[in-house]
C-alpha cells in the first residue's frame, strides 16, 4: 500500500517539510502508530530523538531494520499508554496515516488528546492525519482503487454503520499465470474533522486544518502556552 519503504520515507519527509517540522538538535518527538517508520525515520534524520510506538511487531521489525543507529526508541505496545515511556516533555507528537480512526471509541480519542496536551511542552505541536468518513459514500463510490502494479491490485470496499465504517481490503496477487484473491476487513471510526478540531480546542490547542497526503485531513495543533 505504501509503494515501498524508501518511497514512503520520502513522502514522510515531504510532509514534515510542509509542516516546517525541524530540530536544531535535542528535539524530542513521539510517533503514535509508527508502523515501519514513515515519519519516525525522517524525524530522526532531522535531529529529533523519537519515541516510536506501534502494536504491530511485524511493522516494528521493519522499523528496526531501517532505523540503523538513528535515535529512535521503539516500543511494542498500546499508543494510549505512550506517557509511560516518556523521559521528558516532547516538542511534537504525531498520529499519522489514519491511526486515529483505529482507536476503539471517541472517548479513547478524547483521552489521547488530553494525554498529549498534558505531555507536550508549552507551544509543542500535535499533528494528526485521518480520513473523513463522516459522509457515507454510496453505490460504486464505495469501491476505492488503492494501488496496483504488475503483481498486485488492491481495492477497498466500504460498508457504513452509524459510528463506524468497515473497510474490506480486496487484494489480487499474481501466482504464476493465475490471480489469487485475499480478503480482509477491519472497522474504523467515522471521524468528522469538525469534531476532532473541537476536541483539540477544548484541550487548549489552536488548530490549523489542511490537506494531507492521499486525500487525508491533516490537523496541526499547537498547545497554547499556559498563563503563569
Amino acid at each position: 500500500m505504501s509503494g515501498g519503504v524508501e518511497a514512503a520515507l520520502v513522502r514522510g519527509g515531504v510532509e514534515l517539510d510542509a509542516l516546517q517540522i525541524q530540530s536544531s538538535g535535542g528535539g524530542r518527538a513521539v510517533d503514535l502508530g509508527a508502523g515501519f517508520g514513515m515519519h519516525s525515520i525522517p524525524l530522526a534524520r532531522r535531529g529529533f530523538s523519537v519515541l516510536a510506538i506501534d502494536s504491530s511487531s511485524e511493522l516494528l521489525r521493519e522499523l528496526v531494520g531501517h532505523a540503523g543507529v538513528l535515535p529512535i526508541q521503539i516500543v511494542h505496545g498500546d499508543l494510549l499508554g505512550f506517557r509511560d515511556h516518556l523521559k521528558a516533555e516532547p516538542d511534537a507528537v504525531f498520529c499519522m496515516g489514519d491511526t486515529l480512526a483505529h482507536l476503539p471509541s471517541l472517548q479513547a480519542i478524547e483521552l489521547l488528546i488530553a494525554d498529549v496536551a498534558a505531555a507536550l511542552r508549552d507551544g509543542g505541536v500535535f499533528v494528526l492525519t485521518f480520513r473523513d468518513y463522516s459522509a457515507a459514500l454510496t453505490g460504486e463510490q464505495r469501491f476505492i482503487p488503492v494501488r496496483s502494479d504488475a503483481e498486485r491490485i488492491l481495492t477497498c470496499f466500504l460498508e457504513y454503520e452509524d459510528a463506524h465504517v468497515t473497510v474490506h481490503d480486496l487484494l489480487h496477487e499474481r501466482e504464476g499465470a493465475r490471480w489469487e484473491l485475499r480478503v480482509s476487513s477491519y472497522r474504523k471510526l467515522r471521524l468528522a474533522p469538525e469534531w476532532v478540531c473541537g476536541a483539540l480546542v477544548a484541550r487548549g490547542f489552536e488548530v490549523r486544518r489542511e490537506a494531507g497526503l492521499g486525500g487525508m485531513i491533516r490537523l496541526a495543533a499547537r498547545r497554547i502556552p499556559s498563563v503563569q
